[in-house]
């Protein structure tokens, strides 16, 4: 790395890539320098869209790229234990999509390599680093909130049924869980930590995935969450943190930029409005950016083993919900 913009490999075409690119755009810490797809065509799309000189048919060519200094992994979740292995073998750090893989067993081999490697990495779970979600982590640091005693969030979305659509595609990690879970789960995980209890319920779509999921977690000391997610509805996709003193409700869409209120016991409110260009996406590059230049091999922000934590509470998730069925 030299001491200009990160230069970012993008890894997979999708609509998550596109989104990352154009965010990427509105920020100095980094730029796209190359692309890799699964065939030159999509490649060569994708890349003419954002102008990017280097674009690859295949991913070995990529991480191989001596233009790219980070990759961004940004295919289906099934496929990022290998995808991002391939990179860090090849001696780059990695920005893995949320979630960031398919199980905790695959999480810790991610974790595992980039530990090998000496290298950074970081489950790209871009609601960390919004700044309404920085708000949040300062009055909870502060005990604005008093004791936290529940943490509610949801995430609703209406699809329409598709076979070949990839939330209802088992083969490539389809169901709410894994794709609109996640933001609940890894809030909850944020906040409260660890449960240790859970108890869940899913109902499943017509290929089988699940299409909607609700969870309780209960943490030591009596604080629990309640998050729910469904693939078959809008939901208001709102989020709450109560305390003995305060709480704190964040407008829909929770996980992206918000507006958001705390609310005291006694006292008057404290409303944020969201100002906001973009999508959010920027924020995690540039965290990536500030940890590779201080030469950080993970993010205290996003650390790896509550990467692999999630995971393994997502695992339980599922064992519950498929128990209750």
């Amino acid at each position: 790395m030299d001491d200009g913009p990160l230069r970012w490999g993008i890894l997979g075409t999708g609509g998550i890539a596109h989104t990352f690119a154009e965010d990427l755009r509105l920020t100095d810490s980094g730029i796209v320098a190359a692309v890799g797809s699964r065939g030159q065509d999509t490649a060569d799309r994708f890349a003419d869209r954002f102008g990017i000189e280097a674009r690859h048919a295949g991913y070995e060519s990529l991480v191989a790229d001596p233009t790219v200094d980070a990759v961004y992994v940004a295919t289906p979740h099934p496929m990022h234990r290998e995808d991002a292995i391939l990179a860090l073998r090849a001696g780059k750090p990695v920005l893995v999509e949320k979630p960031f893989a398919m199980d905790a067993t695959e999480a810790a081999e991610i974790v595992a390599v980039a530990r090998e490697e000496k290298l950074f990495a970081m489950e790209a779970m871009w609601t960390r680093f919004l700044p309404h979600v920085v708000r949040i982590r300062e009055w909870l640091a502060e005990g604005a909130l008093g004791e936290i005693v529940t943490v509610t969030a949801d995430h609703g979305q209406w699809f329409p049924e598709d076979p070949e659509f990839r939330l209802f595609a088992p083969e490539i990690g389809g169901g709410a869980l894994l794709d609109l879970g996640i933001y609940p789960v890894s809030f909850a995980s944020m906040v409260l930590g660890t449960p240790d209890r859970i108890a869940a319920v899913a109902d499943p779509a017509f290929t089988g995935v699940d299409a909607q999921t609700s969870m309780v977690f209960g943490y030591e000391g009596g604080a629990q969450a309640v998050l729910t997610c469904t693939l078959r509805a809008k939901s208001p996709t709102r989020a709450a943190i109560v305390g003995t003193d305060a709480r704190i409700e964040i407008d829909g869409d929770f996980y992206a930029p918000a507006s958001m209120t705390l609310l005291p016991r006694d006292g008057e409110p404290t409303r944020i409005e969201s100002t906001h260009d973009g999508r959010g996406l920027r924020h995690q590059a540039d965290e990536v950016a500030r940890r590779l230049a201080a030469g950080d091999l993970e993010s205290p922000l996003m650390p790896l083993d509550e990467s692999i934590a999630i995971m393994r509470t997502m695992d339980a998730v599922r064992e519950q919900a498929l128990r209750g069925r």
